[in-house]
């Protein structure tokens, strides 16, 4: 309920102050799971996405945000997760919970790139997103978001009204229909309710080929959609505004 209260309200106020803009909205599924796999220029990236989405969206949020006063009301009004970057058990956890949200149909979101960007360049992917899409047999669907970095630069508290904010979607990947080189774009697959997710036992080099394969693939997508330049190495975390 707290959800759809804070999209009500802050609706209109986003689309007051900030020129909103939204393409390939179709490629969203209007039922059933899958994932929302979207590039990280700023913290208010995760207040447009769900804005111009009709469906609840559920994002895997960074676990600091939870900790913060500032934010954390935010986040637990809005029933997100909260992921331990440390890894281990509590990471575990995360993804056994966003699993429990696919299985459930529900929409999740994640930022491929495990962090915000230090810069304008789009960085290389965590294969968690193909997991989760190989782990529970749905599509992951890539997002490119630009002018979120100049509504709220890195280190800034405040947003900056009256910049255009554009937010793009593109055709829904599975593992099964990446490509095989990776950059090119992926045929779209055909989507459906998933069977159930599974939890991923010891993966074989030939598992992981296929992951970073498909990892690969969403990154590129993400990078036309976005207009960013990619580079192939992890993005180094920044500290929190």
């Amino acid at each position: 309920m707290a959800y759809w209260i804070l999209k009500v309200v802050l609706t209109p106020v986003f689309y007051l102050l900030w020129r909103v803009e939204v393409e390939g909205r179709e490629h969203v599924p209007t039922e059933g799971p899958a994932v929302l796999a979207a590039n990280h220029q700023s913290f208010c990236d995760s207040f447009f996405l769900p804005l111009v989405v009709r469906r609840r969206v559920t994002f895997v949020a960074k676990a600091e945000y939870f900790e913060q006063r500032r934010t954390a009301w935010f986040f637990r009004a809005a029933g997100q997760i909260p992921m331990q970057r440390s890894g281990g058990d509590a990471s575990q956890r995360a993804l056994t919970t966003a699993m429990g949200v696919l299985d459930g149909g529900g929409l999740l979101a994640i930022y491929p790139e495990g962090t915000r960007a230090p810069d304008t360049r789009l960085h290389r992917g965590h294969t968690g997103v193909a997991r989760l899409s190989q782990g529970c047999g749905v599509p992951v669907i890539p997002v490119g978001m630009s002018g979120t970095r100049a509504v709220q630069p890195p280190g800034s508290r405040f947003m900056r009204p009256f910049h255009r904010v554009t937010v793009r979607f593109g055709p829904p990947l599975t593992v099964e229909s990446a490509p095989s080189t990776p950059g090119e774009t992926a045929t779209p697959g055909e989507t459906g309710p998933t069977a159930g997710c599974e939890e991923g036992g010891d993966a074989t080099d030939r598992d992981q080929a296929e992951l970073r394969r498909l990892t690969d693939t969403l990154m590129g997508e993400i990078a036309r959609l976005s207009g960013q330049e990619y580079v192939d190495h992890y993005a180094r975390r920044v500290k929190s505004s």
